[in-house]
């Protein structure tokens, strides 16, 4: 029964970023619509600008705006963000902190995060992709 609950999980539906890579990620996935809160940073695509509510610098957040968002999961990356993803998990948020140091990680990082939103299939066509324009 486990399984049968586990494949209809939609993923997160209301989504922060904390950074500007899970934003951008997100939209590339055309994902957009679950992101409810980016970073300040943020600057591609240069919609998410426009279209959603800025509530986090890199070091720092402001977690009663985040709170307002109603998000069932925020994303953020390395101990850099450690104690805001602490404050938001002892509200009862959701987090998921990332920490790519490498450009594998990053791959493997995208991917994830792919996963999360349903998006595996285009996410690793996206990274084969990306890593053939490497070579």
């Amino acid at each position: 029964m486990t399984a049968d609950l586990l494949s209809f999980n939609p993923g997160p539906q209301r989504i922060v970023c904390l950074t500007e890579e899970t934003t951008e990620w997100l939209y590339l996935l055309g994902q957009e619509r679950r992101i409810v809160g980016i970073s300040g940073y943020t600057v591609r695509p240069k919609r998410a600008r426009e279209e959603k509510p800025k509530v986090s610098a890199f070091l720092s957040a402001k977690i009663d705006k985040i709170m307002e968002l109603q998000p069932d999961c925020v994303l953020g990356f390395s101990d850099l963000q450690a104690d805001i993803g602490s404050d938001l998990v002892k509200r009862g948020v959701q987090v998921t902190i990332f920490n790519q140091r490498s450009v594998a990680e990053i791959f493997s990082m995208l991917f994830q995060l792919a996963a999360m939103v349903g998006e595996a299939e285009q996410g690793a066509q996206r990274i084969a992709q990306m890593q053939a324009d490497l070579r």
